[in-house]
């Protein structure tokens, strides 16, 4: 089923920052976050276990398992399993090992098959407190892999989730079901297949005002044509964009400083927020159903909410353009 027909609107919320990335985010913060995304309208929600090891999942279980269930829309990914034992040692998860470290201390472990996948949801609807979902992810396939490996995890997923996802949608379990990943090439590839066929695709900071060039050149030229839709996560580019300091999940180098310097700059001269140029860029393209920005304060969802309704001028998009500081390919709101 089509994402734009399940979703009820353009901006959601994305709950990664709720697993106490970079920092220990107290539990009252943290509710009161979620309750101000409901509170302005946002109907759309998205988690995963990975995210503070169940942590992310417990908290927002906590505001919406009280709201009717009919009334937002819901989803978590497989992909990484929450074990019960905690970790005695440091984490090795990768490029994105140190996310979580004020998280939950359960181990965690990457697996995609079909065993797995049924445990992994199993585990999420208890620790969100409800009895369904409504879109699940394949989280990060080949996100810490390389070489002939990750295409083994690939058929993994191919053989296992997939095929799962794919029942529990034709048995009307779920759905929507597609992969939740921060690289374009395991979307390409499962987009190439003649079996299973996702729903959709949630694409984490590949289109960006910072990062969408490689996007533009394959993924979403598949996507466009097989009718396939895209959830935007990380538009902020893990946060540089939105006043933070990370990129890519690290420090942001002095030519990625640089350059949001004078996407800044330009949005000053023209009289407008970068929240929303970055939120609205990443809509502009017709595969895009909706951006899923996280946040830790309330605050920081009034001001999403804010940005995707900001008027934005044309000649704003323009100057974008003639600067270099966007692709020429890419589609702009307003028709820039």
């Amino acid at each position: 089923m089509s994402l734009k027909k399940i979703l009820p609107g353009r901006l959601g919320f994305g709950t990664a920052p709720l697993g106490n990335m970079f920092r220990a985010i107290p539990d009252d913060e943290a509710r009161a976050t979620v309750e101000a995304a409901w509170d302005h309208g946002i109907r759309f929600y998205d988690t995963a276990p990975f995210y503070g090891a169940g942590l992310a999942e417990t908290r927002l279980g906590e505001v919406l398992s009280a709201r009717p269930r009919d009334s937002y829309v819901l989803s978590t990914k497989v992909g990484r399993v929450v074990l019960d034992e905690h970790e005695t040692a440091a984490r090795d998860l990768g490029e994105k090992g140190g996310l979580f470290e004020h998280g939950n201390p359960n181990r965690i472990v990457h697996e995609w098959t079909a065993e797995a996948t049924e445990r992994s949801i199993e585990d999420s609807l208890k620790r969100l407190g409800t009895d369904r979902l409504d879109i699940v992810w394949v989280h990060d396939i080949a996100q810490d892999f390389h070489g002939d490996l990750w295409l083994q995890k690939f058929e993994e997923a191919r053989t296992g989730a997939f095929r799962v996802l794919s029942r529990l949608r034709e048995e009307g379990v779920i759905k929507a079901w597609g992969l939740g990943v921060n690289r374009t090439e395991p979307i390409e590839l499962t987009l190439a297949l003649d079996e299973p066929r996702p729903d959709g695709f949630l694409l984490a900071g590949r289109y960006t005002l910072l990062d969408h060039d490689h996007a533009l050149q394959r993924l979403l030229p598949m996507a466009q044509e097989q009718g396939v839709d895209m959830v935007v996560g990380g538009p902020y580019s893990s946060g540089i964009l939105a006043g933070g300091t990370h990129f890519e999940y690290q420090q942001a180098p002095a030519e990625i400083v640089e350059r949001v310097g004078s996407l800044k700059a330009l949005a000053e001269k023209h009289g407008v927020s970068i929240k929303a140029a970055a939120l609205q860029f990443s809509l502009a393209h017709p595969v895009a159903a909706a951006v899923i920005p996280g946040a830790t304060r309330p605050s920081r969802i009034a001001e999403d909410t804010a940005a995707l309704d900001e008027t934005v001028p044309a000649a704003f998009w323009t100057d974008l353009r003639a600067a270099g500081l966007v692709s020429a390919a890419a589609p702009l709101p307003n028709n820039a």
